[in-house]
């Protein structure tokens, strides 16, 4: 299961990146996809990949929330806080953290820290008190 939801990211990333569908390319991402290299399976990786795929349906519509707050009642407020990237997490999941918190639109990944934790820059509608 698990092997199929890295094949999964691996041509979603190919064809995000190419923006060609067409019958050749599809082949050349599907075979991409099979010569990178993978990394050991756990019983925990496919638990934490199925929460990221809950994650990903709920951050959707949240995305589209917040990008219409931003249109109808401006944001003038900013900081950069630090994250801290949730325990045993595979590289794969670590990119769809990334990808999630860059997905809503009041939210962005500047930096990745290898001692595991994000640098994110958010935009708020009022200063806290």
């Amino acid at each position: 299961m698990i092997g199929h939801l890295n094949l999964i990211l691996r041509l979603v990333i190919w064809f995000l990146l190419t923006a060609n569908l067409s019958p050749s390319n599809i082949i050349i991402g599907i075979a991409i996809a099979f010569l990178l290299p993978g990394r050991p399976k756990t019983p925990e990786a496919l638990k934490d990949w199925l929460r990221v795929l809950g994650e990903v349906i709920v951050a959707i519509p949240q995305a589209y929330i917040e990008a219409f707050e931003i249109m109808l009642r401006p944001h003038k407020h900013e900081d950069v806080i630090m994250e801290g990237v949730k325990p045993q997490r595979t590289p794969g999941l670590i990119f769809l953290d990334i990808f999630l918190i860059t997905f809503t639109p009041k939210t962005i990944v500047l930096k990745y820290h290898q001692d595991g934790r994000y640098e994110v820059h958010r935009v708020r509608r009022r200063r806290k008190r």
